[in-house]
């Protein structure tokens, strides 16, 4: 799982269509390969960590007519290469599972749909959001998912809903275990947005109360938070669209009714992201306003000593002068005469000051 970045991995040039070349961070942690096979009265699953255990593995059984092959880690294209055999998937559709920094998006191949989208997640710890690259396929009777990494396994809930025999994921087909993956993804989201609403209030309530540069950073970090986000759920309206609207045997007529809704969930987020990316943009004005008048105050306070100062300066500057003749300087009077000339100037620029409301 990589850290929110504007920063784009670089990729190799001059390599032909369909090479598999992983694009991403390097990861040290091994792939793990999780079958699970299900139908209405039976449910099975096993797990790998090695492509031998996987290719010896009879993938498809007759008893049970759905299979779910969930990949965690696509570091190793050797391993995303043999699953794609194994399901006779494009070259171009596996070319994009080992490149993390794939902009979601939806593409058909023959008889399967393949599905690229960002999971994302908010590390509460380190108070920042976290994105992973996830790839789906809808291929006749099973369903492929491809993980960017495993610490933290976003498709547990659906594995607890397949515990359930009279749930509706056991009595459906593949396609509503498609579509339950992608609303699991889109779920997160709103997860992910009351958490960063939680960090939008904090920051407000730190701009009024005290401005300085670490709130600056805060609210600049969610700003950018902000455009990743909604660079990765704004594609999700049109990949959802394209399935609603597709003619596709892989999808059932029973199945527009759910994606609709998680249509609706998807318009949701995204109108919530722009809510957001306003207030952010008026905090950034609130701070720059507070900022100025702060400064104002501050230069109004300078002027006003300065301006009581420059009389008291002239007539310090003027006896300041090594003249012979200057009478009142001989005077024992002079002395406290001046002082109190000097203090009736102050009093009098105070009080002009305060009826102006200058001060």
């Amino acid at each position: 799982m990589e850290e929110a970045s504007l920063k784009k991995t670089v990729r190799k040039t001059g390599e032909s269509p369909g090479t598999l070349t992983y694009v991403g961070r390097s990861k040290l942690k091994d792939v793990l390969l999780t079958f699970t096979e299900y139908g209405e009265e039976s449910l099975l699953t096993k797990t790998w960590k090695t492509r031998k255990d996987f290719i010896r593995f009879n993938q498809r059984t007759e008893h049970a007519p759905i299979s779910w092959l969930n990949v965690d880690g696509v570091h190793k294209p050797e391993v995303v290469a043999s699953v794609g055999n194994t399901f006779h998937l494009h070259p171009l559709l596996q070319e994009d599972v080992v490149d993390t920094e794939q902009k979601p998006k939806i593409d058909y191949y023959d008889d399967t749909i393949f599905v690229v989208m960002k999971m994302a997640q908010f590390n509460r710890e380190k108070s920042r959001l976290y994105f992973e690259h996830v790839s789906m396929v809808l291929g006749p009777g099973y369903v492929l998912s491809f993980q960017e990494e495993r610490d933290v396994d976003i498709f547990e809930p659906i594995r607890t809903r397949l515990q359930n025999a009279s749930g509706q994921l056991r009595r459906s087909g593949p396609d509503f275990l498609f579509y339950a993956l992608i609303d699991t993804i889109v779920d997160h989201y709103f997860a992910v947005l009351e958490q960063l609403g939680d960090r939008i209030e904090q920051l407000e309530l730190n701009i009024i109360e005290e401005t300085d540069e670490k709130a600056t950073h805060e609210l600049y970090s969610l700003k950018r938070e902000m455009i990743l986000l909604r660079r990765s759920v704004w594609p999700v309206r049109e990949i959802l669209s394209k399935l609603q609207r597709g003619s596709n045997t892989l999808l059932t007529p029973e199945l527009q009714p759910f994606l609709r809704d998680v249509y609706d969930h998807t318009i949701q987020i995204i109108e919530t992201i722009e809510t957001y990316r306003d207030i952010l943009s008026g905090l950034l004005d609130v701070y720059l306003s507070i900022t100025s008048n702060r400064m104002n105050q501050i230069m109004k306070v300078l002027t006003i000593i300065s301006t009581i100062f420059i009389p008291l300066t002239f007539i310090a500057g003027i006896y300041g002068m090594n003249f012979d003749h200057m009478p009142e300087l001989h005077e024992r009077w002079a002395y406290p005469a001046v002082w109190g000339v000097m203090i009736a100037i102050s009093v009098a620029l105070l009080i002009f000051f305060q009826k102006k409301r200058w001060l």
